[in-house]
């Protein structure tokens, strides 16, 4: 009968005591727009002070971040790197990184629910999530090549010496603006025009192979070519599959972090605020992580230019990347929200496992607070039970 007790006395409220309370699931019937305007500052601070909630939605924006990065400039980075076209770098990552992305997913939320996990075991599970995902990022710095070497531009990482010695391009005085690349297969020297090759013809196609065309008389190649047109392949054209399964796989472990984080955040704030948590916790993905991650991506790319296009007397389209510093910049920038990451559900764990320690402290400081309740527990546990 305490129960109904308590249900009278709280349905016995005056309409002036009702919207007293705080939360926007209480008050947002009665109140007016402009009355919740004024109340939601109050309760978006009380959300943003809670330290779970904080945490969980810093470590959701690092993850954000780096899927936002990849989604926008990973199909670039394996052109570039691996020589592989545009159609072909699309179709791995459709293949096999989303896939494995919606498994984690899943996979998350059937430990979540099987195991019945509390938030001390979700925060775990985040973390070991995150580490792993970390791991599995490490050998990416290593599976790559150097940019080769390329006749007609100044800047050249690990240039060979020699070649520029030849003298073949001064007295044609080639157009530093023009783009036509030549490749030399037996020694991987790419020439940024033919000119710059010093090839004096042009062989018919059908001469060769129908599928390319080629210069020959060419003054600054071993034997004086043929060489067929355009870029140089890379050498490491054969890693493009290992590198995309560790991608992959690291999309999966950080994918299995989705349904846990989100029971934090379900389990942690008040219930008045839930609804409320979760639109924030989304507007701050869309202006912390999806708005600025592809700008910070793609200003760490543009550094590694080695030789840009002129249109106009402006810079247009990067035509040559230092291979070394566009993989370590792009792999580091990805490694650096991955730490972010695990900090973040690091010190969540912390904070919980510090939490229960202080309730467990209680227990044991005051047993007879404890004890009450278990003499009267018997007569309420039916009509607990029935409301």
């Amino acid at each position: 009968m305490t129960v109904e007790k308590g249900e009278d006395s709280s349905s016995g409220q005056t309409p002036e005591e009702s919207p007293k309370k705080d939360g926007p699931a209480q008050i947002a019937p009665d109140l007016t727009v402009i009355q919740f305007i004024k109340v939601f500052p109050k309760v978006l601070l009380r959300t943003l002070r809670h330290p779970i909630f904080l945490l969980v939605v810093l470590s959701q924006v690092c993850l954000s971040s780096m899927v936002a990065g990849m989604a926008t400039f990973l199909p670039k980075f394996l052109e570039r790197q691996f020589s592989v076209t545009a159609s072909y770098a699309n179709m791995l990552i459709g293949c096999l990184s989303i896939p494995s992305a919606i498994l984690g997913i899943i996979v998350g939320g059937i430990l979540v629910k099987r195991l019945h996990l509390g938030p001390m075991h979700c925060s775990a599970l985040c973390l070991l999530g995150a580490l792993s995902c970390l791991l599995l990022s490490l050998p990416l710095f290593f599976m790559g090549c150097s940019t080769h070497q390329i006749i007609g531009i100044s800047h050249q990482p690990r240039a060979q010496p020699g070649l520029e010695l030849l003298g073949c391009t001064k007295p044609c005085s080639c157009p530093s603006d023009d783009f036509n690349p030549v490749c030399d297969p037996s020694t991987r020297v790419e020439y940024l025009t033919p000119c710059h090759a010093g090839c004096t013809q042009r062989a018919g196609t059908e001469a060769l192979d129908k599928s390319k065309v080629f210069y020959t008389n060419c003054t600054c190649v071993e034997g004086g070519g043929p060489v067929p047109a355009g870029s140089c392949d890379s050498a490491c054209s054969h890693l493009v599959l290992p590198f995309m399964l560790l991608v992959s796989l690291s999309a999966a472990m950080s994918s299995v972090t989705h349904t846990p984080s989100f029971m934090l955040i379900l389990r942690g704030v008040k219930k008045e605020d839930k609804t409320l948590a979760v639109g924030i916790q989304f507007m701050l993905l869309r202006v912390l992580a999806w708005m600025p991650s592809p700008v910070i991506h793609g200003s760490a790319i543009d550094t590694t230019c080695m030789h840009w296009a002129q249109s106009c007397g402006r810079r247009a389209v990067c035509r040559y990347y230092d291979h070394d510093l566009f993989r370590n910049r792009f792999i580091g920038l990805q490694f650096f929200f991955k730490t972010g990451t695990l900090a973040c559900f690091a010190l969540i764990l912390a904070i919980l496992r510090q939490q229960d320690k202080e309730e467990r402290t209680k227990v044991v400081t005051c047993p007879g607070l404890q004890q009450q309740p278990l003499v009267s527990e018997p007569e309420k546990k039916p009509e607990d039970s029935r409301v």
